[in-house]
């Protein structure tokens, strides 16, 4: 009786093992997260959506067949933008990058139309449900930058070329000032607004304005790479922004203050795959890796380098706010305290900024 058991048993089992196994070779693959880019200019070889396209890039290598991912280039902020994102959410897309300021708003009026489909507003700051917001703390790269200006510079005098006088922007004046005064107290940094953020010849007429009047460093927050292009003829130095410039200014850039976009889109993108993702706000600096230093000019001193690497890890450990007053008070241009000695400026304060520090020369705005 044993022996007739054993073998119906033995029987039995074979006859499930195939059929076991047939499943898990059939068993249905998990479909790829669509993910989509809007970009407010086209993809170039470098600046700001040059910088945003090389972050995608990096989420494809590394998620690899998790996602399908596809972008939209040279998109007008307003009425286009809302049309393309509306398209691209009907189209299937389960989360959608927009990363312009002038995206906000259409952002949010797609999003309640599509309730099911999660976007990222970058730079953005109004959240919702579905819509999430992230930025990188720009100033921070500008406060090592500008310590890096004021050991290079010989003239002690900088410049630094405009759109807008927003909040980012007064951040990273400021930033940038209060870097330099660090290791020289009587650096000053003269400031051009263009009115536009993308406009390369005046780009380069203001830093050629600015080159004339002593200026031998010259920092600048606009679209193009007309500035380094402008230091790189005149032998001057200028700090990159948004992305490596080396190519454009070989001998000129001295350095560039790059925003990292890789990880963070990989990781949204995960959270959706995992079903998991949730609106949150990200404002994220050197410590996150949002923010880093690259192409660094072959002609800075090695204790310069060393120096500004020391900033760096002070500032990755917490030790370092560029927006903190130290034995003496920080004082505007016009010589209102604004940081009290020994404190610091709330993320708030810092968001909320409109003056622009002590040794700062810019026009007046009405």
């Amino acid at each position: 009786m044993y022996k007739n058991l054993a073998a119906a048993l033995a029987a039995a089992c074979f006859s499930l093992l195939p059929h076991t196994f047939s499943l898990a070779q059939t068993a249905p693959k998990t479909a790829p997260v669509k993910a989509a880019f809007v970009y407010v200019s086209p993809v170039a070889d470098a600046g700001w959506t040059h910088q945003h396209e090389k972050g995608r890039q990096e989420m494809l290598t590394a998620l690899g067949d998790k996602v399908q991912s596809t972008f939209v280039e040279n998109v007008a902020e307003g009425a286009d933008s809302e049309r393309v994102i509306r398209d691209l959410a009907k189209a299937g897309n389960q989360i959608i990058f927009t990363p312009s300021f002038g995206y906000m708003e259409p952002t949010l009026r797609v999003a309640q139309e599509f309730p099911d489909v999660k976007f990222e507003s970058i730079t953005g700051y109004k959240r919702t449900a579905n819509v999430s917001t992230a930025n990188a703390r720009y100033y921070e790269g500008r406060y090592l930058s500008g310590v890096l200006a004021g050991r290079m510079s010989k003239t002690g005098v900088a410049g630094f070329v405009a759109g807008f006088p927003i909040p980012e922007v007064m951040q990273g004046v400021n930033a940038f000032a209060l870097g330099m005064r660090s290791v020289n107290p009587k650096a000053v940094v003269k400031v051009i607004w263009l009115d536009v953020w993308f406009d390369p010849p005046k780009e380069r007429d203001a830093a050629m304005a600015l080159f004339n009047e002593g200026v031998d460093v010259i920092s600048f927050q606009t679209a193009s790479t007309a500035i380094m292009a402008a230091a790189q003829e005149r032998g001057k130095y200028a700090i990159g922004f948004h992305s490596n410039m080396h190519k454009v200014g070989p001998e000129a850039q001295l350095v560039a203050v790059t925003h990292q976009w890789g990880q963070y889109y990989t990781r949204r993108v995960q959270a959706v795959a995992n079903g998991d993702w949730k609106s949150q706000d990200v404002w994220g600096g050197v410590r996150e890796g949002m923010i880093r230093l690259d192409g660094f000019n072959s002609k800075i001193p090695l204790v310069v380098r060393e120096e500004v690497a020391a900033r760096e890890k002070d500032m990755i450990a917490g030790k370092l706010h560029p927006f903190h007053a130290g034995k003496q008070p920080i004082r505007d241009n016009e010589g209102v305290v604004r940081i009290a000695a020994g404190q610091s400026l709330s993320d708030m304060q810092i968001l909320q900024m409109d003056w622009l520090t002590e040794g700062v020369q810019a026009p007046r705005r009405k």
